[in-house]
Formats: structure tokens, C-alpha cells, sequence
């Protein structure tokens, strides 16, 4: 017989109580966490017991000695890695994903969990403006979204030269070349890695980090390999997007598969007043981004958009006997993402984007670029303080005199725990890099991220 439902209450009510203690604290606690992970594992206990214990209290020792361990990423001050707060729909659809419990690979045996997705998948294509027979796979983050989007490029670019990667594999096959933009993010080499197509050939850029187009034609020229062509749509350090509708459309002369990475900036695309700056990008094969990150639902969630729906699901899809076959042509779950079995995972992204409707969408990104544009405007004002890229999307890098004032104000930075700003190296040199990625970020939280600073730089 099943487990009583009656069983998971004690559990689910304590998780319920912490979880809303610890949102209610976010907004004015420190961002830092309080004790490190030798520390916690410690007082968790690494020693498993020889008989059960009660769900209840695994839940509250869980809450109560991992709460100081903790960091206060979803809170507006929290400028780091581009990460992004949660949404309460998108909470509480994530939390419903988990009680349901359903292994969301087979249309047919989860129908529920299928539509929600499917109706997520035709409201991203839609506020996005990208094509509406694309298909659209719900991996775990963005490294793996680009990951779907270059296997579907692998499998296309050597069907087209009449090799059969399916029964033949790699071994032997066609060199392909890959070309990619030198500011493009690391996930993308991490997934050529996995994919066995080796170093990616280096394509110059501009001071902003997008790809140049002259420096592409020659790359192009250079050599008639089956290629695929990797595009950025917000850079790490300054947001900017590549020139799309050239750099496509150059490609394509040369019929090469076009995937854009656009982890945090593909967004950009759902506000009427940022589209322009992605002209072109709807001609491309492929498109990757996060929606933990700038539509701010759960850990993880990634989005894969393919343009060329047998090229992704003959490279994942699988058929057994014991399997229900779908009912539609829109496929299975299983056929758009590298795993069999899973989590719901575009549930959130339903709740997300249903609780905002499409002009709420537009306006948290833009609200999103505003506050960089305040961000940055305040730090200009600091004395010694240099902002070092246009303001593009919602990514804002400066620097102080030398390397190690940088790094000194960083230290200061993360020892004052007000706000989370953290380094990084740009162009040579050390730099401080704000990503505003937080629904719930405001012109308050600015404010306190530029006095943080100038407090920073004075001392």
C-alpha cells in the first residue's frame, strides 16, 4: 500500500516554517555566510546512525545548522555570477514539482507536467520572437543548454557531409571546426568538450567583447570543414551582443551552423525597447539561456531552442518496447534534453512567466537594465572608480588606479557583507563586475552597492 500523505506533514511543515523564516530574513541580513563547510559537515554529524530518524527532525536539523552556512543570494544586493533571485510563483510551482514527483520524459505517461512545459515553450518562443517550430528542451542550466543546441549542430553538420554519427560515432569522422568569438564564456569549451570537438578556433573581438565581422570572413574563408559558428548574446563582462545579422547570415554563406550562447542577454529580447540591439538573431540554428538567471526561477533550469527539431531528437531520442510512444508530434520531453529522466523542470518557467504576463516580462528586464545604468552612474562618481563598458544589458566592470587597489577594494567589499560584489580579470586587468540580475534589486539596493563602494575606496 502507499505511504499515507498524512506521513509528509510534520516534514513539509517544518520545511515550510524555515523556508519562510529564512525569505523573511534575505532583504536585511549580511549576504556573507556565517560559518564555512568544515563547519557545518560538523555540526550535521558525519557519523550515519544505525536506525532511522524522524522526517521531522531531519528536516529542522537540515534548516537549523545549515541556515548559517548559507549565502543570501535571492536578496537585491546580491550583484554576483549573474545570478538571479526567485519569483513566488515560480517557488511555489517548484515546490509542487517536487510533491508531484512525476519523471517528466514521456508525454503520455505525464501528461500534466508535458502541457505545462509545451505551453512554456510556445510562450518563450513567442516573447523571445524566435521561430514558432522550433523545439524547446529543458536541461539543468545553461552549460548544458548549449550543450543540446551544439549536438543538434554536430548532428547536422555531418549528416550534411553523409556521415553517420549514429551507427559510426566520431572515430573517423570529418574534422569539424568550431569558431568562436575569444570573450565567449567557458561553458561553451566545457561543452565542446563533452561533445569530442576538441579547442574551439579563436575569432578576434572588439573591446567589447563582440565578435568582428572581417576577422569572422576570413576565419570562414580559411577553411571548408563542416563548421559551426558560436555567437554570444550578453557578454560576462559587459553585456554586449555580438552583430548578429551579419555574423548569421555570413555563416550561412558558408553553411555553417549558427548557435547562439545567450546565458543571461538572450532576455534582452522580450523588451520592445532592447530588441534591436539582437537584430538578426531569429536566423540563427540554435539559441541556450538560463531562466534561473534573468526570469528568476529555481536552481536549475536551462532553456535549449533548436531550430532544426530532427536534427536534437535524432541525437537524443529513445525507443524501447517498454516505452509509451508519444501521442503528438510535438515529441517527447526525453527527445529535447540530455536526460531520460527528470524533474519538471518548465513548470517554474510556466508560473514564472503566467504570474508576469508578456509586458511584465519587458518590464523586468528593463527595470533590470535601469538599475545597471544607475549602478554605473554612481560608481563614475566615485573618485579613482573607472566604468569600464558601455552599458549594454545589465552588466556593469570597473576598476580602481592599479590591479591591486582593485583588489583591494574587493576585499573590502566582500568583508563588509552589505552587498556581494566579487572580481574577476577583463582585458588584462583586474576589474569588480556587477551583474543585476535580481527581480527584487531596487534603486535602494543601488544606493547601498555605491556607498559600499566609495565606503571601499575611502578607507
Amino acid at each position: 500500500m502507499s505511504a499515507n500523505g498524512e506521513i509528509y506533514k510534520d516534514a513539509l511543515g517544518i520545511a515550510a516554517e524555515h523556508a519562510q523564516k529564512w525569505l523573511d530574513s534575505v532583504p536585511s541580513r549580511g549576504i556573507n555566510p556565517d560559518k564555512n563547510a568544515n563547519k557545518i559537515k560538523v555540526e550535521l554529524g558525519s557519523v550515519l546512525p544505525d536506525g532511522p530518524t524522524d522526517p521531522a527532525l531531519v528536516v529542522k536539523r537540515l534548516a537549523e545548522v545549515g541556515e548559517p552556512g548559507l549565502m543570501s543570494m535571492g536578496s537585491g544586493r546580491f550583484f554576483g555570477w549573474v545570478i538571479g533571485g526567485t519569483f513566488p510563483a515560480a517557488l511555489g510551482a517548484d515546490w509542487l514539482v517536487s510533491a508531484w514527483d512525476q519523471n517528466t520524459g514521456l508525454r503520455t505517461a505525464t501528461p500534466t507536467t508535458a502541457a505545462v512545459e509545451e505551453i512554456a515553450a510556445q510562450w518563450l518562443l513567442e516573447i523571445l520572437g524566435l521561430p514558432a517550430t522550433a523545439d524547446v528542451g529543458f536541461p539543468t542550466g545553461g552549460m548544458m543548454a548549449n550543450f543540446t543546441g551544439l549536438i543538434s549542430a554536430r548532428q547536422k553538420v555531418l549528416t550534411d557531409v553523409g556521415w553517420d554519427i549514429d551507427s559510426k560515432g566520431l572515430v573517423g569522422a570529418p574534422a569539424v571546426r568550431v569558431l568562436v568569438g575569444a570573450e565567449r564564456h567557458d561553458t561553451v569549451d566545457r561543452a565542446l568538450h563533452y561533445l569530442g570537438l576538441g579547442m574551439p578556433t579563436e575569432v578576434a573581438a572588439d573591446d567589447q567583447g563582440r565578435i568582428k565581422i572581417d576577422a569572422l570572413r576570413e576565419a570562414l574563408i580559411a577553411d571548408s570543414a563542416p563548421t559551426i559558428l558560436c555567437l554570444q548574446a550578453g557578454n560576462l563582462h559587459s553585456g554586449a551582443f555580438d552583430p548578429f545579422r551579419e555574423a548569421i547570415e555570413l555563416a550561412h554563406e558558408h553553411n555553417a551552423w549558427v548557435h547562439v550562447d545567450g546565458a543571461f542577454g538572450l532576455w534582452a529580447l522580450a523588451s520592445p525597447t532592447l530588441r534591436s540591439a539582437l537584430d538578426g538573431i531569429e536566423l540563427a540554428d540554435s539559441w541556450a539561456t538560463d531562466a534561473h538567471k534573468t526570469l528568476n526561477v529555481p536552481y536549475d533550469c536551462g532553456v535549449a531552442i533548436v531550430a532544426h527539431p530532427t536534427a536534437l531528437r535524432s541525437s537524443y531520442g529513445v525507443h524501447a518496447s517498454y516505452l509509451i510512444p508519444a501521442d503528438d508530434d510535438r515529441g517527447d520531453p526525453s527527445e529535447k534534453v540530455p536526460e531520460f529522466s527528470r524533474r519538471a523542470r518548465g513548470v517554474p518557467v510556466w508560473a514564472a512567466l503566467l504570474s508576469l504576463g508578456r509586458n511584465g516580462v519587458a518590464e523586468l528586464v528593463d527595470r533590470l537594465v535601469v538599475n545597471a545604468r544607475l549602478m554605473a552612474k554612481g560608481l563614475s562618481e566615485i573618485e579613482g572608480c573607472r566604468v569600464l563598458n558601455d552599458i549594454a544589458f545589465t552588466q556593469v566592470c570597473f576598476a580602481f588606479e592599479s590591479d591591486e587597489r582593485t583588489d583591494e577594494i574587493c576585499d573590502r567589499l566582500i568583508a563588509d557583507e552589505s552587498v556581494w560584489i566579487s572580481g574577476s580579470k577583463w582585458r588584462g586587468q583586474k576589474v569588480l563586475r556587477v551583474s543585476v540580475s535580481n527581480w527584487s534589486t531596487d534603486a535602494e539596493d543601488v544606493a547601498v552597492a555605491v556607498e559600499a563602494v566609495r565606503k571601499a575606496a575611502q578607507d
